[in-house]
């Protein structure tokens, strides 16, 4: 990605893919994500070393698996939101059977603060 220029101000945008709890996130700094619920309480820091790649001003470093030296720190901003409700049908076709299920599963909502 070339950096962006707006009259005389140059900005660069910096991301990065992350591993978190499972999931690959695409993340910017201040950008504000919901992840599957973390241990980590409300207001806390987290840091996360699963860093799969890092494009900074054009300049990709891809890891195996990871790239070495690399984090993405973050804040926990709320650690109990529930997420979209996801429903479980069964059914035996022929026998009369059906249940219906379904559950939120929890998530942490999270602000990356900082890609080093």
């Amino acid at each position: 990605m070339q950096p962006l220029t707006v009259g005389t101000f140059k900005f660069s945008i910096m991301y990065a893919i992350v591993d978190i709890a499972g999931q690959q996130f695409k993340v910017e700094a201040g950008m504000e994500i919901f992840v599957n619920r973390l241990a980590d309480e409300k207001g806390a820091s987290v840091v996360f070393d699963k860093v799969l790649l890092i494009d900074a001003d054009g300049e990709v470093k891809v890891g195996a698996p990871y790239v070495e030296g690399a984090v993405v720190k973050a804040t926990v901003l709320d650690d109990s939101c529930k997420g979209k409700k996801v429903l479980v049908f069964k059914k035996k076709r022929r026998k009369g059977y059906q249940k219906m299920t379904g559950h939120r599963q929890y998530l942490s909502k999270i602000q990356i603060n900082e890609i080093a």
